[in-house]
């Protein structure tokens, strides 16, 4: 009688584990793939906001450079390559920021030649 109560009560743990297994499972996939109905947007990155953070970030790399450079971790050499480097990479960034201004107050000013009227005359 004593090992039928014992059997009983194994076979119980058991159910029981396989039962908390099956129910982690369960949350777990619906954790992981559960899509919510509205997914929150972000403002989407524009190529001109690219570029003014990447100009910013630019300029931190210049001003850590200078730093690490007068405090004596940088030889002469490795200091004035890696400066070309950034302020390569500086003028380039900032070159595109200008087409790209230029550009938009092209299009807000509208698309017709230098000195000509609205309704197509002469100005």
């Amino acid at each position: 009688m004593h090992s039928l109560f014992a059997i009983a009560a194994a076979g119980q743990e058991v159910a029981f584990v396989f039962f908390g297994c099956a129910l982690f499972a369960a949350f777990l996939f619906v954790y992981v793939f559960y899509q919510p109905g509205e997914v929150e947007h972000t403002e989407e990155k524009t190529r001109l906001g690219y570029l003014l953070e990447r100009k910013e970030a630019t300029y931190e790399n210049l001003r850590d450079l200078n730093f690490e450079y007068k405090a004596g971790k940088l030889s002469e050499q490795d200091y004035a390559l890696q400066r070309a480097s950034l302020e390569d990479e500086a003028a380039a960034i900032l070159a595109e920021i200008e087409s790209i201004e230029k550009a938009r107050a092209v299009v807000r000013r509208g698309t017709r030649p230098a000195g000509m009227k609205p309704n197509g005359g002469q100005a």
